[in-house]
This record gives structure tokens, C-alpha cells and sequence, in this order.
């Protein structure tokens, strides 16, 4: 069975936009809650591989585990809503505004920090026996990667907001491009590989995804990390959402549309009329 030609899947991601735009509240919700708490598991299992290792291409190969699982389930991350619903917009299919694009932005997100922050209390339970030992290693490893992407960011002041903020960019340029995977491929496996390679690569350059950052940073606090949450606000989750809209759907989504959806009439292609005989001067 062939994969579908760019036209189509185009087609199908702006059908996508449109489903998730007139989604009930609930769903949206309920959906985004489920979503922020598998791909929160993920990055436990990716930063204990990393700790066991001491390479951080392993716990990049292993991540993608936790965006394929809630993919294949029908859950939503908010920053593939940030690529995919405004698409229904632009094509102004019935009843989609852009304050229903904005409401779908604003529950996804809201159910992915609900999912992570759940996520986040239980496994610092977890990890330090109900707060009744110290950090392990896991932990740890945990702690230092939260401060140095917070409180490394601040004391490089605005060039530490923009090297967020850019790094947001190109991490949802890549989880947008697995996001239309799903969407290209037929099969389960050729879903998983076309999910897996994009995510894979955003992990590895250590790229700001603002559903991660929703999960790692708040428990970063809770296991002891010294920095608040105005820290993690202004000079990672803001800049981060940010980045993510911009190379979501910027980056991404609307070049797919405009070049497939929208594309340009083709040039001419017959050829021009050249006359052979001479012309004669009187």
C-alpha cells in the first residue's frame, strides 16, 4: 500500500484542525490530561537511561516511546493544536474562529499541565521514598538539568530568553513534522518510525518542548532544584510556548499548507511559437 502523496495528507491535517477546533471542552481536556501524563513517563524513562548511561543518545533513542503511545491513542499535545488548528481556519472551513482555535490551544494546555503536574508529585514521591529520603541519582540528574535550563537561562538575561525561545522553534518544528507522520503512514510501524525519527532528533539537540517543560521543571522543585517559579516562567515555559508557535505553525504546518493546499498555478509549460522564416525588409 502506497503512502499518501503530500496533497493528501495536507488534506487530512487541515480535516485534523478542524475535528480537534469543535472538540468538546471535556474531551479536549480529558484527552490533553492524558497526553501530558504518558509523555511526563517518558521523560523519566529517557533521563534514568541517560543516568544509567551517561549518554544522552540513549535517552534520546528511548523518548520517542511516550509521543508514539499517546499518538496512536487519539491524545493531544498542545503543541501539535498549535500547528494543526489554525489550519481550519485558514481554510475557512464553517464555524471555526480563531477564538475556537484559541479555546483548543487553551484546554490542550491546560490538560497537559494537569497530566504532567500529577505525574511530577507522584514521581518525586517515588524517587524520595514519600520525601522522606534524599535524591537519588535519578533525581539528581533531574535537579541539575531543570537549574541549568531555568537559572542558566537567567543569568544570561535577554540572551538566554532568545536561545529559548529559538530552541522552541526548532523543537516544534520537528514534533509537528512526527505529529503529520502519523498522518502520512498507513501501517502501525510505518506510524512509529515517521513519529520516531523528528522527536528523536529534537531530544538529542536538546530542544525546549513546552509540554516536557511543563513535567521536568516543576519537579525539579519539588525534589529541592533552587529556582521558583517565576524563574521557570519567564525564562523557560514563556519563551518556550512562544518558540513552539512559531515552529509549529510557521515553520511547519503552513509551508505544508501553502505549497499543497494552496499552490501556485504551474508556469506555461507549452512552448512559445517561434516563426522560421525570415522576415523580409522592404
Amino acid at each position: 500500500m502506497s503512502a499518501p502523496k503530500p496533497a493528501e495528507f495536507v488534506q487530512t491535517m487541515i480535516d485534523v484542525g478542524e475535528a480537534k477546533t469543535k472538540t468538546s471542552s471535556r474531551d479536549l481536556l480529558l484527552r490533553g490530561v492524558m497526553a501530558g501524563a504518558i509523555l511526563s513517563f517518558a521523560v523519566v524513562v529517557a533521563i534514568t537511561a541517560i543516568t544509567q548511561t551517561g549518554l544522552g543518545l540513549v535517552g534520546a533513542l528511548v523518548f520517542p516511546v511516550g509521543f508514539c503511545i499517546l499518538s496512536l491513542m487519539g491524545y493531544d499535545l498542545v503543541t501539535g493544536v498549535f500547528g494543526l488548528a489554525p489550519l481550519a481556519k485558514l481554510e475557512n472551513r464553517p464555524g471555526i474562529t480563531w477564538g475556537r482555535v484559541l479555546r483548543c490551544w487553551g484546554l490542550v494546555g491546560l490538560g497537559n499541565l494537569i497530566g504532567s503536574l500529577i505525574v511530577a508529585f507522584l514521581i518525586a514521591l517515588s524517587l524520595t521514598m514519600n520525601f522522606t529520603i534524599e535524591p537519588n541519582a535519578v533525581a539528581q540528574k533531574i535537579i541539575a538539568v531543570s537549574t541549568a535550563r531555568t537559572v542558566g537561562f537567567e543569568n544570561l538575561g535577554a540572551d538566554g530568553w532568545l536561545t529559548c525561545f529559538v530552541r522552541g522553534i526548532f523543537c516544534n518544528l520537528m514534533v509537528c513534522l512526527g505529529v503529520i507522520g502519523n498522518m502520512a503512514a498507513r501501517t502501525v510501524a510505518g506510524k512509529i518510525a515517521a513519529m520516531w525519527l523528528p522527536i528523536f532528533i529534537f531530544f538529542v539537540l536538546v530542544f525546549e518542548h513546552t509540554v516536557v517543560n511543563m513535567f521536568l521543571f516543576p519537579l525539579g522543585m519539588m525534589l529541592g532544584a533552587d529556582f521558583g517559579v517565576v524563574t521557570w516562567l519567564n525564562y523557560n515555559l514563556i519563551p518556550t510556548i512562544l518558540g513552539n508557535i512559531v515552529g509549529g505553525l510557521v515553520c511547519t504546518c503552513i509551508p505544508l499548507y501553502m505549497t499543497h493546499a494552496r499552490t501556485a498555478p504551474a508556469l506555461d509549460t507549452e512552448e512559445p511559437t517561434v516563426n522560421a522564416e525570415p522576415v523580409l525588409e522592404s
